[in-house]
C-alpha cells in the first residue's frame, strides 16, 4: 500500500451502516427519533449536481453494466453528478434492471450487500437497498433493519424488508417511518420486545380508530404478530375486541383498500375474531365492530381475499346469528351515553340486518349502499358488485366508492341510448393527486355493457400494475331493475342525510332560490364532524348569479341541526328560509380570503 493509499484509508468516511450501529449503541435502547437518526455531517458528493431532467439517463449509464466493485459505482456517481436527491430515480432504475440469468442476479445481490454494508453515501446505499428489495434473503434482514432507522432510508428499507420479514419491516415503519403520540407506548413495548407489555399497550390503545389509519393498523398487526398473540390468549376478550377493531380499520375503504389484501394473515385473523366473537360481552362498541366486519365480508375488500369455498359465507352467517341474539340486539336500543354512542346506536338499528339479507335481485350486478359506522366517521359509498365481488377495491383501491347522491340520485348508472362515462370512485386524496376509476356504460340491444375503463396504471403502495378490468355484459332488463331498486332504497340513510338530499334536489330544480341572493349552490350533505347536522354550502360574489362576478367569490357554510322532526318538514323549513332570508345573514364564511371577506363586509373565521 502506498503512502497515499494509507492516508486515504485513514480518512475514508465511515460506512452509513457502521454509523447507524454506533448511534443505536449510544441510544441505550431508546426509540430512534421520528424519521430516523440523522446522517453524518454532510459530505460533498460531486462538484456539480445533475438536473432532474437528465437524472434517469445518468443513473442508467452508471448502473450499466453493474460493476462488481462498489468503488467503481461511487466513481461513476461522482463523475455523473448523481446526488442524494436523485434517490427516487435510482430506485426506479434498479427496479427496471434486466437480470435474466442466475449469474447476473447473484452478482447484483452481491453488489447490493456490499453497498448496504460498506456504502458511505446516500446514493450508494440507496442502490444497495433497491437491489436487495429485488434479491434480498433472510441474512440481509439485520442490515436492512438497521439502515431503516437512518434518514432517509426508513421507507426504502421497509419495502426491501416486507418480502423477507414482515414483523421487522413493521417495526421499522412504526419506530422511524411514522409516529403519533397515541402509538408511542405500544411502539416502546415493541422496541423492547416485551410480549407482556405489547399485549397491555395494544389493548390500551384509544377506542377511536380514526388516528390509526389502515397502513398503521396493518403494521401494528405485523409487528405484534397478532394472530400468535391471540392464540397465546384464547380467552382474552379485551385483546379479541382490539383485534376486531384493527381488522375493521385495516379494511377501511376511506384508506387504501389493498392494505387488507396485502396482509398475509388476514384470513387467519378473520377466523380468530369471528369464530370467537361469542365470548365477547355484548356492548355497543363490539356490536359495531362485528357489524362492520360483516359489511366488509359481504361487499368490502374482505370479499376479495382468497377464501376457501364457502368459508366467507359461513363466517358471515355466523355473525348474523350472533348479532340477532336478543342480548346483542338489545344494546342498540339503549339511549344512554354521549353523542357518539347515540350515533353508533342509530347506525346499528338502521344497518343491523343489511349484510345478512340475500341480494334483492338475481344476476351479475348488485348495488349496495353501505354507510359506515357514524361514530368512526365511516364513509357512505355505493358498492358495485359483479359476480359477487366488489369492483372498486379490485381495480382501484385508492379510496371509497362514490356516494349514492352522486351515482344514484343523478341516475348515472342508468344505461342510456348513448354511451356515457361514469366515475365510480375517487382517490381519498382527490383525483388530481392519485386518480379515479371510470367506466363507460352503454346499451347494446338486449344487453348493457361496461367497458373502456380508465384508472391509474398501478395499484397503491408500489409499482405492481393494476389489474385490467374486462368488459362486462349484463342482461338489460335485470340491469335496469337492479339500478331502479338501488335508486329507490333509502333505508341506509339517517335524518340529517335525508334532509341534505331533499334540500339539494330542490335547489337543483329551483336554482333561483339561491340566485336571488347572488349565490350558487355548493356542497350539501350531512356534517362530517357531526353527522346529525345538515351542511349547506354556497358561493357568493356581487354579480355571481348572472355570470359576471365582481371578483373572487366567498364560500359560505350553513349548519342545520337535526331537530328530531320528520326530514321532509325540516327540509321544507330550510327551503322556506332560503327563499325568504338572505343566507349570507345566517351562514358563516368558510372559504375565499380574509381580504375579500373584509372588502364585502363579512367576518373572516377566527384563527384562520
Amino acid at each position: 500500500m502506498t503512502a497515499q493509499e494509507q492516508r486515504d484509508a485513514l480518512t475514508r468516511p465511515l460506512a452509513l451502516h457502521d454509523h447507524i450501529q454506533r448511534r443505536l449503541r449510544d441510544a441505550l435502547g431508546e426509540l430512534p427519533p421520528r424519521r430516523g437518526h440523522p446522517l453524518p455531517a454532510e459530505r460533498e458528493e460531486a462538484e456539480t449536481s445533475l438536473p432532474q431532467s437528465g437524472a434517469r439517463a445518468a443513473v442508467e449509464e452508471a448502473l450499466s453494466p453493474l460493476p462488481d466493485d462498489p468503488a467503481v459505482l461511487l466513481r461513476r456517481f461522482a463523475r455523473l453528478g448523481i446526488r442524494s436527491h436523485h434517490c427516487f430515480t435510482i430506485r426506479s432504475v434498479v427496479a427496471d434492471l434486466p437480470l435474466p440469468t442466475r449469474e447476473q442476479r447473484e452478482a447484483a445481490r452481491s453488489l447490493g450487500r456490499q453497498l448496504t454494508r460498506t456504502g458511505t453515501t446516500v446514493p450508494a446505499v440507496t442502490t444497495g437497498i433497491a437491489l436487495l428489495a429485488r434479491l434480498g434473503e433472510p441474512e440481509d434482514v439485520p442490515y436492512l433493519s438497521a439502515l431503516g432507522l437512518l434518514r432517509p432510508f426508513p421507507r426504502q428499507a421497509v419495502r426491501a424488508l416486507d418480502p423477507l420479514d414482515r414483523p421487522a419491516a413493521a417495526l421499522v415503519w412504526l419506530a422511524a417511518g411514522t409516529r403519533c403520540e397515541e402509538l408511542l407506548p405500544l411502539v416502546r413495548a415493541l422496541w423492547a420486545r416485551d410480549r407482556a407489555a405489547i399485549r397491555t399497550e395494544l389493548v390500551a390503545l384509544p377506542a377511536s380508530a380514526l388516528f390509526i389509519g389502515a397502513e398503521n393498523a396493518r403494521r401494528i398487526m405485523e409487528a405484534t404478530r397478532l394472530p400468535a398473540l391471540l392464540a397465546d390468549h384464547p380467552s382474552d376478550t379485551a385483546l379479541l375486541a382490539r383485534a376486531g377493531r384493527l381488522l375493521v380499520q385495516l379494511g377501511a375503504s376511506r384508506d387504501q383498500g389493498n392494505n387488507l389484501l396485502s396482509y398475509p394473515d388476514a384470513l387467519t385473523l378473520y377466523e380468530h375474531v369471528v369464530t370467537r366473537a361469542g365470548i365477547l360481552p355484548p356492548d355497543l362498541d363490539d356490536h359495531a365492530t362485528l357489524l362492520s366486519l360483516a359489511l366488509d365480508l359481504r361487499s368490502g375488500p374482505a370479499a376479495l381475499l382468497d377464501w376457501p369455498a364457502g368459508r366467507r359465507a359461513a363466517l358471515l352467517e355466523s355473525l348474523g346469528r350472533l348479532l340477532a341474539q336478543p342480548r346483542w340486539a338489545a344494546v342498540a336500543d339503549s339511549t344512554e351515553g354521549g353523542a357518539e354512542q347515540r350515533l353508533r346506536a342509530g347506525w346499528i338499528r338502521r344497518t343491523g340486518r343489511r349484510p345478512f339479507t340475500g341480494p334483492a335481485t338475481k344476476g351479475r350486478l348488485r348495488i349496495e349502499v353501505v354507510a359506515g359506522d357514524l361514530a368512526d366517521r365511516g364513509p357512505v359509498e355505493t358498492r358495485i358488485l359483479i359476480d359477487g365481488l366488489p369492483v372498486v377495491p379490485a381495480f382501484f383501491a385508492r379510496g371509497p366508492a362514490e356516494t349514492p347522491e352522486h351515482l344514484l340520485d343523478g341516475g348515472l348508472l342508468r344505461a342510456r341510448p348513448a354511451p356515457h362515462e361514469v366515475r365510480l370512485a375517487e382517490a381519498s386524496c382527490t383525483e388530481g393527486c392519485c386518480g379515479a376509476l371510470y367506466v363507460t356504460i352503454r346499451r347494446d340491444g338486449e344487453q348493457v355493457v361496461w367497458d373502456d375503463w380508465r384508472r391509474p396504471l398501478t395499484m397503491p403502495g408500489g409499482r405492481e400494475p393494476a389489474p385490467e378490468p374486462p368488459a362486462y355484459r349484463f342482461d338489460a332488463a335485470a340491469y335496469d331493475a337492479e339500478v331502479a331498486r338501488a335508486e329507490a332504497d333509502r333505508s341506509w340513510s339517517w335524518p340529517a342525510r335525508t334532509v341534505a338530499r331533499l334540500i339539494k334536489a330542490e335547489l337543483t330544480a329551483r336554482p333561483g332560490l339561491l340566485a336571488r341572493w347572488d349565490a350558487l349552490q355548493g356542497w350539501i350533505s350531512s356534517g362530517f364532524d357531526d353527522p346529525d347536522t345538515t351542511v349547506v354550502t354556497f358561493s357568493y360574489a356581487p354579480g355571481l348569479a348572472a355570470g359576471n362576478a365582481d371578483g373572487i367569490p366567498l364560500q359560505f357554510r350553513w349548519v342545520i341541526p337535526d331537530d328530531g322532526g320528520p326530514p321532509e318538514r325540516q327540509a321544507a323549513a330550510a327551503l322556506r328560509r332560503l327563499a325568504e332570508e338572505d343566507p349570507k345573514t345566517y351562514g358563516t364564511v368558510c372559504g375565499g380570503s380574509r381580504e375579500r371577506a373584509e372588502e364585502l363586509g363579512f367576518c373572516w373565521p377566527d384563527g384562520s
